[in-house]
């Protein structure tokens, strides 16, 4: 329809109309009723203008798919107040494939840190269970690098199993235990509730050595690792974060490898500190950003007691 209303000058060279429509197999009458339907506004323009507003609102947000598209306007319907009809998961599916607005996973990340095999371990508490009934209660910690100008840099995180919000963030040139251990004191010194908590990593030699085992005492964490090395579905939580992170951010947005360390370490700090716990819709959190889960979860509390 759509190339014999080009043909004709949507339908103004008449002459023209009955040959296309003989050629490619269609009735006039179609073709006719396809020429109305071009008059009539779109029915989904107000849901598409909201979902390009959504996705404007933080340049991560073009990532999101139907799933956390649909759950960002359930908010917004929420927090506005509109009577916005929202529709199913797969229609919204649908209309973000006709208007562009579809993301596609690019890449998948891999494990860095290295088991030193003379090291103690410590048991798995989690046994691949991420799920948490209150904040603090189960942690993850792990590192990932960053390619830049300068060199490579390394982050590490302490993630709340929770509302998978980061608490403690880490960020230097170097993957010595200092990194990690500067993470967890400062996930205890933001959330004092992470003392006494489990904290749960895969069996790098940082989070075996005597540095970071004595942080852990200190603060009187119960450390949890990998259950065999090389088995990065222990830790997937956190492997899932740097994965998101990556994709989100890094991929085909900014090529890091040209920027300078002081400019890297920008981007990763506000995109956690800032953009993930703050503002990023979480499916897991049933739509909610990881902050907001938190503030409800105590909200809740108050009404109880």
């Amino acid at each position: 329809m759509k190339f014999i209303a080009m043909k004709t000058d949507k339908g103004a060279i008449r002459g023209k109309i009955l040959f296309y429509c003989r050629i490619l197999k269609v009735t006039r009458q179609g073709f006719y009723y396809y020429l109305g339907s071009l008059l009539n506004p779109y029915k989904y323009e107000n849901l598409v203008a909201l979902m390009i507003k959504i996705i404007d609102e933080d340049e991560c947000n073009d990532t999101y798919g139907s799933k956390r598209m649909r759950e960002s306007l359930i908010l917004n319907q929420e927090i506005t107040g509109s009577d916005l009809i929202i529709p199913s998961q797969r229609t919204i599916a649908r209309i973000m494939k006709q208007n562009g607005l579809i993301h596609k996973r690019k890449r998948t990340p891999n494990s860095l840190t290295k088991e030193d095999k003379e090291a103690q371990k410590s048991d798995d508490l989690l046994k691949r269970d991420f799920q948490a009934d209150e904040p603090q209660a189960k942690c993850v910690t792990d590192i990932t690098e960053v390619p830049t100008v300068d060199g490579k840099l390394y982050v590490a995180a302490v993630e709340d199993c929770f509302n998978n919000e980061v608490l403690g963030l880490s960020i230097a040139d170097n993957m010595r235990a200092g990194l990690c251990v500067d993470a967890l004191t400062a996930a205890v010194k933001a959330h004092p509730g992470v003392r006494g908590s489990i904290v749960h990593s895969d069996r790098g030699s940082q989070f075996t050595s005597v540095e970071y085992r004595a942080v852990v005492k200190k603060y009187h964490i119960m450390q949890s690792m990998n259950s065999a090395s090389g088995r990065c579905h222990d830790n997937a939580k956190c492997e899932s974060l740097w994965g998101r992170f990556k994709e989100e951010q890094l991929y085909n947005r900014y090529k890091t490898e040209t920027m300078r360390m002081s400019e890297v370490k920008s981007l990763i700090w506000r995109y956690f500190m800032s953009y993930w716990n703050n503002r990023r819709i979480c499916s897991a959190n049933g739509g909610l950003p990881p902050v907001e889960k938190r503030r409800r979860y105590y909200m809740a509390l108050d009404c109880i007691a």
